[in-house]
């Protein structure tokens, strides 16, 4: 919006005396300053509705009563009581995400479809979280139905973008022959130079995995202080750098990356989802005075995997989101081993103490903060590695 009514401005003074006065305008054609414009907007909106979105939250009574699951499991030591704080945080994310972004960007089609898929999903958690709320239990919505909703938004996605090809361009570094590759049908694998035909079903699985996986990924990630909004925004500089290659034809054809037009706008969402998630996690740190429930875990992981298919790079996600993988992996293996071994043995075994993975930390004694801090480490290797990519191929 801020881009359009610059443009008009100065539309309006050329040729006048107010041209060079309002030449500065010219700024905001940057991709750069409008980052920064989005990272700023979104921080300060985060800083300044944060303490009445919370007391709000209180005021409606829409906080955690019900014991906390880590908590009933096994009675962790270490474990600060949470019962009474307000859940529903995602909103102030959301909210501030949404708007700068809108703001700042210039609305093409990656951009519009995002922030629709981003409003969908945070819809989706909003109705679990209130759902938990009402029945002052862990049950929420019933898996199927968030399910459901994920895989049909994912495939509106990978339809969409099969049906009405967003095309990317490989160009050969030092010359102008061009590959053209669908942004479904063509993947793009790490260390790998040229992008693989797999067809539209394998695409559209990709496609499905990416949204779900991730949205799913970063919700089982949400259940210490600051985890999951800390590794979030280390993710989203990994994607804020990614976006803008992909979008910058003379960077992406250097690196030999698809370049994808229209792509370096989500360069100011991935800015804006930045200065969104250091505002929440000013909240959210420990002893957390919010959380961000599922309003906003769905919302952030389907931002990444939607951004991810968007540039040409879902699996690069599985890199820089290893946090996120790995917590996912930790459920799905407990829960494999579990029916495995009850099956075999009559009696279920268990491979970590607890799952997500870092309840099992937790019950081996490490505190809180000891666990969000190493995993913070250890997401900062997995966007190393991703950066990586970049020019190992």
């Amino acid at each position: 919006m801020i881009y359009y009514l610059s443009q008009q401005i100065l539309d309006w003074a050329h040729g006048s005396e107010w041209e060079a006065r309002l030449s500065f305008l010219r700024l905001f054609k940057y991709i750069t300053v409008r980052c920064a414009g989005a990272a700023v907007t979104a921080l300060a909106l985060s800083w300044w509705f944060g303490p009445k979105i919370i007391h709000w939250l209180k005021a409606q009574k829409f906080g955690q009563e019900y014991a906390d699951i880590a908590t009933t499991a096994g009675a962790l030591q270490n474990r600060v009581d949470k019962k009474g704080t307000p859940t529903m945080g995602g909103l102030l994310i959301v909210v501030a995400l949404v708007v700068s972004t809108m703001l700042w960007a210039q609305w093409n089609a990656q951009v519009e479809l995002t922030l629709l898929s981003i409003l969908v999903l945070a819809g989706l958690g909003f109705y679990d979280d209130y759902a938990k709320i009402l029945k002052q239990s862990g049950g929420g919505t019933p898996p199927r139905v968030k399910l459901i909703t994920q895989f049909t938004l994912a495939a509106f996605v990978g339809i969409y973008l099969w049906k009405f090809p967003a095309m990317s361009e490989l160009r050969l570094l030092g010359s102008k022959h061009i590959i053209h590759s669908n942004l479904v049908t063509d993947l793009m694998l790490p260390f790998v130079k040229y992008p693989v035909h797999v067809g539209v079903v394998i695409g559209l699985i990709v496609v499905l995995l990416a949204i779900v996986g991730s949205s799913n990924a970063v919700n089982l990630t949400d259940g210490l202080d600051g985890l999951a909004i800390g590794c979030t925004l280390i993710v989203g500089f990994v994607f804020l750098f990614f976006t803008y290659l992909a979008g910058n034809v003379k960077a992406a054809m250097y690196l030999q990356i698809p370049f994808v037009p229209g792509a370096g706008e989500l360069t100011v969402f991935c800015a804006a989802l930045i200065g969104a998630g250091l505002g929440f996690l000013w909240f959210n740190c420990h002893p957390a005075q919010v959380f961000m429930g599922d309003t906003g875990s769905l919302a952030l992981g389907g931002a990444f995997g939607i951004v991810a298919v968007l540039i040409h790079q879902p699996f690069v996600l599985v890199i820089a989101g290893g946090i996120f993988v790995t917590e996912a992996l930790s459920v799905i293996l407990q829960k494999g081993w579990f029916k495995y071994t009850r099956l075999r043995t009559g009696t279920g075994r268990r491979l970590f103490l607890m799952s997500p993975v870092h309840h099992h930390f937790e019950k081996k004694g490490w505190h809180e903060s000891q666990i969000v801090m190493r995993f913070y480490i250890l997401c900062l290797l997995c966007a190393v590695a991703a950066l990586a990519t970049l020019k190992l191929r």
